[in-house]
């Protein structure tokens, strides 16, 4: 056993693939996976207008007042400060992808976005993860594609149609029960959720991840949520619980001089607390992904704390 767990702490990089064997036939939706919330918002473009799908009024003032309204918006939006190497160095398995369109781009560039649109694109981020993968052949990652501000149809089918070629076979098809061993064998590295109906009938694509969110500014209320959901029972299959906090206009307001950043580092202890007392597994009560604001903010904390809760389930083989 000591010699088990040993392998579970190691390099957070490659962590899947120093898991025990004993280990390796767990479905992936019983295993405790660590994820990164809104995970491009490292690149938001300060030049960028607001998207049109946010308030009106927000919309208007961004007209008037750019070079007010922007900063704000990127002292609010931004949820992570790493690269999308850097989490996956760090551990992370689980992106969080809200895609997006500029109505004055064409068809088939896609950014991401939160308030405002990105710098990178997702061909870029996308490629890149491709690109760490092949470096990392036994690491499975769950990525989620949501939101899509701005396409159309046309636009879900060329889009589609580059995320099956750019990770090609490395997709693992929906009707599989992932395990390691069996993404081992079939060279599978990539579940992929598209939270959209354009993807009905596509093998490759995997349905929406169900995102547990609080929607508070208040720690112990997101704890208490996330409490509220275990009891009420975890999903059959994939899901996030997510350890976020979110501002509303009234808080941003009333604390001129604090920025996301600020408000999830104060709060960080106790939200990671709460979480050493999680085990994974198929129990009611068990988690899978657990996802959080700012993952490198406290090196690889974040990750090894939720790779070494999967020591509850080798304790109970």
């Amino acid at each position: 056993m000591e010699n088990e767990e040993r392998c579970i702490s190691s390099s957070c990089s490659d962590w899947m693939s120093g898991m025990p064997s004993s280990f390796c036939d767990t479905p992936l939706w019983n295993i405790a996976i660590p994820g990164s919330h809104d995970t491009m918002t490292y690149c938001l473009d300060r030049q960028s207008s607001v998207l049109k799908s946010e308030p009106k009024v927000l919309q208007v003032l961004d007209t008037l007042f750019p070079c007010f309204v922007r900063p704000c918006i990127i002292k609010w939006a931004t949820t992570q400060e790493n690269s999308i190497f850097n989490q996956l160095d760090l551990g992370i398995r689980f992106l969080d992808l809200r895609i997006a369109h500029k109505k004055q781009d064409p068809d088939k560039v896609f950014y991401f976005a939160h308030g405002i649109y990105s710098l990178l694109t997702v061909k870029e981020a996308l490629s890149d993860t491709a690109y760490w993968l092949d470096q990392h052949t036994k690491e499975v990652v769950i990525i989620a594609l949501s939101a899509f501000d701005g396409m159309d149809l046309d636009q879900h089918r060329d889009l589609i149609q580059f995320l099956i070629s750019t990770f090609n076979n490395k997709m693992c098809p929906n009707h599989v029960t992932p395990s390691l061993k069996e993404c081992w064998d079939h060279s599978y590295q990539v579940i992929l959720s598209y939270d959209d109906p354009a993807a009905y009938g596509q093998e490759e694509l995997w349905p929406g991840c169900e995102y547990w969110w609080a929607n508070t500014s208040d720690p112990n209320r997101v704890v208490s949520y996330l409490e509220e959901k275990k009891e009420e029972g975890r999903p059959e299959k994939f899901f996030a619980a997510g350890l976020n906090l979110t501002e509303d206009a009234s808080y941003i307001v009333s604390h001129p001089c604090q920025s996301l950043q600020s408000m999830t580092m104060s709060s960080y202890s106790l939200l990671l607390n709460w979480v050493k007392h999680q085990c994974p597994g198929p129990g009611k009560t068990c988690f899978n992904i657990i996802c959080a604001d700012f993952v490198g903010a406290l090196s690889n904390e974040f990750s090894q704390l939720i790779i070494g809760l999967n020591q509850t389930l080798l304790k109970e083989t």
